[in-house]
């Protein structure tokens, strides 16, 4: 949908749900004076510690500290995102979510397009599944049962038959008033600009729908049935469909009977629904990628484990190797992450045929911990008995370990490899700290009038606090401002237009993320902000800050935000394309993905820097 979800429907949505309704239709509560009580269901426990106030409209665990409102409970049971959780609300209260920009008619004519474009592709579904029975369909209908499909699966995953004709497609919506520019526009067809024709993309294959989390069709992945290529055919991106964040399989695998613990990730459609033939319901596949950062993002809301099914040959092992860097920076407590290696040749479908489903669901079991795997993959062809080789060993697990948010995993990892590698657990804390970007960098100058920093409180005896009572912690000029607009987000209409004065940092990043939300969606909650960084590093960096009470007094806010700006603008300026340039490098070396801009910028200084040489 267009637009965001402005503050006061959220509020509205809250002032008419009930905590305890929400919470008890999932939880077993009993009355304990004023409020319920019950077993957490956040964590194991035998004594309920898990209160739900109906005076506050509140939840709280005194064992885990898990807390919130109906919102963020469903958000965590349900593992939803925030859009989902305001519509799954919205939705028992017979509400329609209301978008910012719903007066406009830019917007209005937006959503009404999006609206046409899927029920364009839900009638594309039922064609591709009306041909799949008719005679022109035998040869798909005889693919499928020779692949030991039932009806039932078949069914399930809404699986349809493209005809071996230019225009069937084409002519059908036709017949239904829809344009062959709205139908190029949603990849079903292809439009030749050098003789101005159109026709259908999906010729001769058995057709797989691509659902979107509500069941909707989405787009399309066809399987030829002959000779043609490329075997495997998805839909483009288009509108409603962006590959890098969708999941074949996802939707089926939320409706099946038992609610799935873990998903398995595997590479093809054909791979899901054989799976799911033999009782297997909780694989999904990527669409033609590889794993992306969202991917893990949507699953890792779902399920707290993910496994990942790769062929054991030499392009599987490469494949685990990105997916293991693209874990890693998911890896938040409570998460966790497997790899299953099949027999050379085989790909789960071909496993699950000749072993069986339990044989398979052992494998599944016995996959490799992502811990294992990343001792292995630094191991891979390094003599440990030397010296050099336990170097490198090291430096490559720490490397790693860099790019992992902070948290219990992080720190047995870090023990594990001083048993690994024969250094003292205190060294490689050491050289961690030392690879590390800086979250934090030194207060500004004394001549630069600027505000003063925020000194934050640190108890004594955690880990890298200096002796005494407390230690001073001081935010950068991008962390105060992170700061102030979590505690005020009103105070986002003091910024400037533009965000030029940001720097290319990682916080500098994910104040450009806070900024673009707030501009959208006018929130004034800072609960509600953070829900939408729910299950992020980046969700609990602004969640630490919100914790922490802010030293400054309201009447004071604003000028101290807008003397912050004005530090960044005057820093900015003053920053050099060579020091702009090494700062840009620096991360990228250390393994840190540039987005476009930042990448777009850093082309731009080396041709800017060259030209001066």
């Amino acid at each position: 949908m267009a637009g965001q979800i402005p503050q006061h429907f959220i509020d509205d949505l809250l002032a008419r749900v009930d905590v305890v309704e929400i919470v008890g239709a999932r939880v077993q509560l009993k009355k304990a004076g004023r409020n319920h009580s019950g077993l957490c269901p956040f964590h194991q426990e035998k004594t309920p510690s898990f209160t739900v106030s109906a005076d506050k409209q509140f939840y709280h665990c005194f064992g885990c500290g898990a807390n919130g409102n109906a919102l963020r409970f469903l958000m965590e049971y349900e593992r939803l995102a925030f859009p989902e959780a305001v519509e799954q609300l919205a939705s028992g209260l017979g509400l329609e979510v209301m978008r910012e920009g719903a007066d406009d008619p830019h917007a209005r004519q937006r959503e009404k397009k999006r609206k046409q474009g899927v029920n364009l592709l839900e009638l594309a579904a039922s064609f591709y599944r009306e041909r799949r029975v008719m005679p022109e369909g035998q040869g798909a209908q005889r693919y499928l049962t020779e692949r030991g499909l039932s009806p039932e699966v078949i069914d399930t995953y809404g699986i349809g038959y493209a005809p071996d004709s230019w225009e069937a497609l084409k002519r059908h919506l036709g017949e239904r008033g829809i344009s062959d520019a709205v139908q190029v526009e949603y990849g079903l067809l292809i439009h030749r600009e050098d003789s101005g024709r159109t026709y259908d993309r999906f010729r001769d294959r058995v057709m797989f729908p691509i659902r979107d989390l509500r069941g909707r069709t989405i787009a399309f992945g066809g399987r030829v049935l002959g000779d043609a290529k490329p075997k495997y055919l998805n839909s483009p991106e288009t509108p409603v469909f962006h590959k890098g964040r969708e999941l074949y399989g996802l939707y089926e695998a939320r409706r099946a009977p038992e609610k799935p613990e873990q998903l398995i990730i595997v590479e093809g459609y054909m791979d899901v629904v054989a799976l799911a033939q033999f009782g297997v319901r909780n694989a999904v596949a990527t669409l033609g990628t590889a794993t992306t950062e969202e991917h893990l993002q949507r699953l890792f809301r779902l399920v707290s484990r993910v496994v990942f099914c790769f062929d054991g040959d030499r392009a599987g092992r490469q494949a685990a190797s990105r997916a293991l860097e693209t874990a890693l920076p998911q890896m938040l407590d409570g998460r966790e992450a497997r790899f299953l290696f099949l027999p050379e040749g085989d790909d789960p479908d071909d496993l699950v045929r000749r072993e069986g489903a339990q044989a398979f669901k052992d494998r599944v079991t016995c996959a490799m911990p992502l811990s294992e795997f990343l001792f292995e993959q630094a191991a891979s062809g390094r003599d440990l008995q030397a010296v050099e080789g336990r170097e490198r060993f090291a430096s490559d697990v720490l490397t790693a370990l860099n790019k992992m948010p902070d948290g219990m995993l992080k720190s047995l990892l870090l023990e594990e490899l001083s048993e690994r590698s024969g250094l003292r657990q205190a060294q490689l804390e050491a050289l961690l700290a030392r690879r590390k970007t800086p979250a934090r960098v030194s207060a500004p100058a004394p001549q630069e009038s600027v505000s003063p920093g925020i000194v934050l409180p640190v108890p004594s005896g955690e880990q890298g606090a200096p002796s005494g009572r407390w230690a001073l912690e001081v935010l950068s000029p991008e962390g105060r401002v992170l700061q102030l607009l979590l505690h005020e987000p009103r105070l986002i209409e003091t910024l400037p237009p533009t965000l030029e004065w940001l720097p290319e940092s990682p916080e500098g990043q994910l104040c450009r993320e806070l900024i673009d939300l707030l501009q959208a969606g006018r929130y004034t909650s800072p609960q509600v902000v953070l829900s939408h960084f729910q299950g992020s590093a980046h969700g609990q960096t602004l969640a630490a800050l919100a914790r922490r009470e802010l030293l400054i007094p309201v009447a004071t806010r604003k000028a101290e935000l807008e003397g912050l700006v004005q530090h960044l603008e005057r820093t900015h300026q003053a920053r050099s394309p060579r020091e702009e340039y090494e700062n840009l490098l620096a991360r990228e070396r250390a393994g840190q993905k540039l987005d476009r801009a930042q990448k777009t910028r850093l082309a731009g200084l080396i041709m800017e820097l060259a030209a001066k040489r």
